[in-house]
């Protein structure tokens, strides 16, 4: 009997603790300006901020080979350093994506010195399209080129409250 209900209580757990993971997300008040985002690849996190006050946090997917700062094109790794958002697409192929100004000065100095080229194309974006269903199930397993994945419902949300020319740092 207390074996029983010992397993009960653990899937109920893991039900809600499930659910919470999938399914909760609490919408940012579109008044709000967000001055600064953070990006902790370690963490598989990016932090939204007004007036250096953390306002939320998303958990994301990054390039498959995600150790490390972005080279050059191709090697599928995200890069690291201080960038700003330059551009946003409402008819991507990822949904909608939020354009980070890479490669900065340094990264095309370090893929000249390595004889290749820095590449570019680098996004905060959603699922493909067509794929969306899958929705935060994408966290199980870094999956894009080099870009910063979050969900369709989360990319709605971010494209809804970050403006062109917000500073974006992305960590280690």
């Amino acid at each position: 009997m207390k074996n029983r209900l010992l397993i009960i209580s653990i899937l109920a757990i893991a039900t809600v603790g499930s659910y919470k993971f999938l399914y909760s997300n609490n919408p940012i008040d579109k008044s709000i300006k967000i001055d600064k985002i953070i990006v902790e690849k370690s963490k598989r996190e990016l932090q939204v901020y007004s007036n250096n006050k953390l306002i939320k946090t998303y958990k994301i997917s990054l390039g498959r080979n995600s150790v490390g700062k972005k080279e050059f094109e191709g090697d599928n790794k995200t890069p690291e350093g201080e960038y700003v958002i330059n551009d946003k697409n409402s008819n991507s192929k990822y949904h909608k994506n939020l354009g980070i100004s890479y490669p900065n000065k340094q990264d095309m100095e370090n893929a000249k010195r390595l004889g290749k080229n820095p590449g570019g194309q680098i996004k905060i974006h959603g699922i493909k399209n067509g794929l969306g269903w899958i929705g935060k199930l994408h966290l199980l397993k870094d999956w894009t080129a080099g870009c910063i994945a979050v969900s369709n419902k989360e990319i709605d949300e971010l494209y809804d409250i970050i403006k062109v020319g917000t500073p974006i740092v992305i960590k280690p």
